[in-house]
């Protein structure tokens, strides 16, 4: 979750909303990390969540991710949580729930709906406090 943070606030860095992602595989190496590029790509797909999924899957070239867990800032929004299962990720680690749009436990519950084809393993609050801080940073100089 540490390197989650870090590309967070690269994203902060950079003006983009501080969310980051990492996958790592079975033996704890990270395959890819992200940050939010939204705002610089001009792309509301642009979440770091898919950023990561799609470095990943070009680089173990399958689309399926099975192995892979995913660490992220913030709780996934319904379209993220799509790709997730799409991939397959074995596992989800987030930081902060979102009460806006999270669909990972708080407003859906994407990740064990036993009418979609995968369910993903959840672990939330890993770092919350540092996660929160960096949303709270951004939001507070934008107002």
């Amino acid at each position: 979750m540490r390197e989650a943070v870090e590309e967070a606030k690269n994203g902060l860095l950079e003006g983009e909303v501080p969310i980051g992602a990492v996958l790592i595989d079975n033996s704890n190496r990270i395959v890819a990390k992200n940050h939010n590029r939204c705002i610089s790509l001009n792309d509301p797909t642009a979440h770091a969540e898919i950023l990561v999924i799609r470095q990943a899957a070009m680089l173990i070239k399958n689309y399926r991710l099975n192995s892979l867990t995913m660490f992220v800032t913030l709780e996934p929004c319904p379209m993220c949580m799509g790709a997730i299962i799409n991939a397959r990720l074995r596992m989800l680690i987030f930081g902060v729930f979102d009460q806006k749009a999270g669909a990972a436990g708080s407003l859906y519950n994407l990740a064990n709906d036993k009418r979609l084809n995968h369910q993903v393993k959840v672990i939330s609050g890993i770092m919350e406090k540092e996660c929160k801080e960096l949303l709270q940073e951004f939001f507070k100089g934008r107002r």
